[in-house]
């Protein structure tokens, strides 16, 4: 499987809180699109948060995404990890 970076935007303010229980959201239901949510960052200044997963394509990711509630605005694939 490849891994994805997705980003989301407007998120102004956001907190650590916030993230976690969104990325254990992803987390609970990821399975059913075969998408490992590996890691979540956020800059609650920005408004950005990024998320790192494994997955079969960015369309996969992006459906755990949007049934959660936080569709992203970018997935980018992330072909070299150094």
């Amino acid at each position: 499987m490849a891994k994805y970076m997705d980003v989301h935007h407007g998120m102004k303010g956001v907190t650590a809180e916030q993230v976690k229980a969104a990325h254990e959201a992803d987390l609970a239901i990821e399975k059913d699109e075969g998408v490992h949510f590996e890691r979540a960052w956020a800059d609650p200044e920005s408004g950005t948060v990024y998320c790192l997963s494994e997955a079969p394509s960015a369309e996969a990711v992006q459906r755990i995404h949007e049934r959660t509630g936080h569709k992203a605005d970018e997935v980018h694939p992330v072909p070299i990890i150094v």
